[in-house]
């Protein structure tokens, strides 16, 4: 049997084939520390879980409206106006089964064959998988290292714009790095955008999943709300990783075209679940708080103990759940510069599962630098203490020295 033609375009998020290879050792009696996937490994506040369980008791369990329950639709129009200042209402929100296909579902209503879609490197590796499958064509612009962290550059952006650019993905507070733009980078972005013509893919996956300040979104900005389409998920803030709960918000006639493709697609999001995203949205915070709470506790031992090892520089972000080390020094030390020598050489005498810059979109011509990417999500305290107490002594001594493969 062949595939169709188009297979051969289409990638995958790699930090599965990551996770995957850990299990593997595990199944084989191998100690493993997963800072590889950014999966949680906390429980889903217990309002939540009585929720769904008290909607499948009362019958949700059919299907609904392709666009999602009017009340969740409401009630995320609400949170959402709370928090970024917008006048979006239920008709702005097609609710959908997880964040990932409110990205599928932005190109197939605004991408024609040939568009150039600006996307971020090293940045999520499903927007350059998807816009190539479908025809597209991802220009990829770069987040660099600087003073204070990642950013990025919205010149060298601009520089990569042409008579066919016709869509952007931005991804502040930004996987893997962390990145987040200020308010005058933000202004920036939102006058290129205009001046350009351009439609926004804001990824926010990761702004409630914040330590310290006030997330920003590009959607609040004079002018943006009607060329920008948020992606909203209830993965990270309520531990509803595997729940499958997200939603596409932004202008009615985009969301139209999304609500469309649902019908051709799922029919409609679980049912019973967005009464559990309902309940989260209104219900009690606490849950949520407590997640937070964790994963700082989590972000500020990870950071302290990576930023001890020598020849490892880590900036510590105030969002996300990931750290994205510069490891130039280590693997220099190793005498390695193969990335997936130096993770696999890293799993086999330590344990220790991450992935890597290459794991995180194409890279651009003339990176030096090294990065890994560790998320703290799905580790406790005490696995981060051990995990990189082993790989601090596996670093840190020429007895250590491995030959490139």
């Amino acid at each position: 049997m062949n595939l169709a033609l188009r297979f051969a375009k289409l990638g995958t998020e790699t930090a599965f084939a990551v996770a995957a290879e850990a299990r593997s050792y595990m199944d084989r009696g191998a100690r493993i520390f997963p800072f590889h996937l950014g999966d949680i490994d906390l429980k889903t506040p217990e309002n939540i879980i009585e929720a769904a369980n008290r909607a499948m008791r009362e019958g949700k369990t059919g299907y609904c409206s392709n666009y999602g329950i009017p009340e969740l639709r409401e009630a995320l129009a609400e949170d959402i106006n709370g928090s970024h200042g917008t006048s979006y209402s239920g008709y702005n929100v097609a609710i959908q089964p997880g964040g990932k296909p409110v990205i599928q579902k932005f190109f197939l209503s605004l991408m024609n064959p040939g568009d150039e879609v600006l996307i971020p490197t090293p940045g999520y590796p499903i927007y350059e998988s998807i816009v190539s499958f479908h025809g597209g064509k991802p220009v990829l612009y770069p987040y660099r290292e600087g003073k204070g962290g990642f950013h990025l550059d919205i010149d060298d952006l601009e520089k990569r714009i042409t008579p066919a650019t016709r869509l952007l993905v931005f991804n502040d507070l930004h996987n893997p790095t962390g990145a987040e733009e200020d308010e005058q980078s933000l202004a920036a972005l939102s006058e290129l955008a205009q001046r350009h013509n351009l439609l926004v893919l804001c990824d926010e996956a990761y702004f409630d999943i914040r330590y310290e300040g006030q997330s920003r979104s590009l959607v609040s900005f004079p002018g943006m709300e009607e060329r920008c389409l948020i992606l909203y998920t209830f993965s990270k803030k309520y531990a509803m990783t595997g729940w499958r709960l997200g939603a596409a918000v932004g202008p009615r006639e985009l969301v139209d075209g999304i609500a469309k493709l649902n019908v051709n697609d799922e029919s409609c999001s679980n049912h019973f679940v967005q009464y559990a995203g309902l309940e989260a949205l209104t219900g009690p915070q606490d849950g949520s708080k407590a997640i937070l709470s964790t994963l700082r506790q989590r972000r500020d031992r990870c950071h302290e103990l990576l930023s001890a090892i020598p020849g490892i520089h880590c900036f510590r972000p105030n969002a996300t759940f990931y750290l994205f080390p510069n490891v130039t020094g280590v693997m220099k030390r190793l005498g390695l510069e193969d990335y997936e020598a130096f993770r696999k050489a890293v799993l086999d005498a330590t344990g220790v599962s991450f992935c890597t810059r290459l794991h995180f979109g194409t890279p651009l011509p003339g990176e030096r630098e090294r990065y890994i990417r560790l998320s703290y999500s799905g580790i406790d305290l005490e696995a981060i203490r051990e995990g990189i107490d082993k790989l601090r002594s596996f670093l840190g001594g020429e007895r250590h020295k491995v030959k490139s493969a």
